[in-house]
């Protein structure tokens, strides 16, 4: 049964409460979040052009344009910077207050769509310090962090997590894939002050560990002792030869014989081309070089488990997750097919922030897009299938309009006489 006006007033009254609730909630955490950089292009136009900056390294950079693309959940609040040249480097970046994660948490968060579903190029962003030199930002301008998914191909579906330490890049030793679908994903990267790490997709942790452990930031804590040699009688052979297995008498065959049933060419001139001679053949009956058949070594002890010490190389550093002077944002890619956009840029000291942010973003739009897509996907669809139905329509009535001619063409060359009708 239907509800009554008294429950359906009700109802509203606690949507309207909850949604205080939350709004509340939004206000109170961003006054204890430090949101040090936060774009969403809510103003439209060409207002982000003032906050971005491309780059001018080369002449022939590809162009970044406003838009919600194909299918949206909302036209305004999915607007992104939109790649618009295919088969382009794209190079582009914002700067904001410089700040330090010393002793603080750092989140990287944006939202990706590769509404084109891209078979080859990059979704990722890179983090920079205040000395970047915006106007010439390249692949080789020296980066921070450099975060988010990479497809090309079917081999590489991955999200880059790499860190600069002591001016060189570590990426993680970790694989983790990425969303492959045209649809909008969000992507976090949380680093904390205890040195560990999560990378979130669509608010759900896909990676997550110690940045000493799975990143080659510092040589091993351990290293095997070299002073120290395996046993001269240590067997690790899992497998070995069968001592009762014999070759066969008949196993030694040519890998090649002479061809006997060949006969010599009529047009063989000795004098010319030499003396002729049977041409050689693969022997059918070759079976390679013999070997003994492999059996369970009875006297396998595994693997021999070689004493470590401490490395003397290995000091440790706590300051392995903290930057200095994080001050730029930007976009360093190279896209064969174009028509990703990058939109919901955050980064923060709170992960709870984070994930409310992603959630009011990219939680409460990634619903209406899918449907739009996705009827949009069936309406193009039934456009096909009428366009087809129409062209074998036309077909079928040339075909009659062809036959009917035909017929006419033979009763007029062949006219019938009334004495034979």
């Amino acid at each position: 049964a239907a509800a009554g006006p008294r429950a359906r007033c009700g109802g509203a009254a606690a949507a309207v409460a909850l949604r205080v609730v939350l709004l509340l909630g939004a206000v109170l955490g961003s006054a204890r979040a430090a949101v040090y950089f936060q774009e969403q292009f809510l103003d439209g136009g060409s207002n982000w052009q003032k906050r971005w900056m491309n780059s001018e390294y080369k002449p022939d950079l590809g162009k970044f344009k406003l838009a919600a693309g194909k299918f949206y959940g909302d036209p305004v609040r999915d607007k992104g910077l939109q790649t618009s040249e295919n088969s382009k480097f794209y190079a582009i970046s914002s700067r904001f207050k410089p700040f330090s994660n010393k002793g603080k948490t750092l989140v990287i968060q944006y939202t990706v769509k590769h509404e084109q579903k891209i078979d080859c190029g990059g979704g990722y962003i890179k983090i920079f310090s205040s000395n970047l030199d915006q106007k010439n930002l390249s692949g080789d301008s020296h980066y921070y962090i450099m975060f988010g998914p990479d497809i090309c191909g079917s081999e590489t579906k991955k999200v880059h997590v790499i860190l600069n330490y002591k001016n060189k890049p570590h990426p993680i030793k970790k694989q983790i894939r990425c969303k492959v679908d045209g649809y909008t994903h969000l992507y976090t990267l949380i680093i904390r002050p205890d040195q560990t790490y999560e990378v979130k997709i669509d608010n759900e942790v896909a990676a997550s560990g110690n940045l000493e452990d799975d990143l080659d930031f510092l040589p091993p804590r351990k290293i095997n002792d070299p002073a120290v040699k395996k046993p001269s009688d240590w067997d690790d052979r899992i497998q070995i030869d069968d001592p009762n297995d014999i070759k066969p008498e008949d196993w030694d065959e040519p890998e090649y014989i002479m061809d006997t049933s060949a006969e010599k060419p009529e047009d063989w001139d000795d004098s010319v081309n030499g003396e002729w001679s049977y041409p050689v053949v693969k022997n059918p009956l070759y079976r390679g070089e013999w070997k003994p058949r492999q059996i369970d070594n009875p006297n396998y002890r595994g693997v021999w488990p070689h004493p470590q010490i401490d490395n003397p190389n290995y000091s440790p550093d706590y300051s392995i997750y903290s930057y200095e002077n994080i001050s730029i944002i930007g976009l360093d890619i190279w896209q064969v097919r174009a028509g990703t956009i990058f939109d919901n840029f955050l980064i923060t000291d709170d992960e709870d922030y984070a994930e409310d942010f992603g959630d009011e973003t990219w939680g409460e739009t990634k619903g209406p897009e899918k449907e739009m897509n996705i009827k949009q996907t069936e309406e193009e669809q039934e456009r096909e299938r009428v366009t087809e139905e129409k062209y074998f329509e036309q077909r079928l009535k040339k075909k009659l309009k062809e036959r009917r001619k035909s017929q006419k063409d033979r009763v007029m060359r062949n006219p019938i006489k009334k004495e034979e009708l």
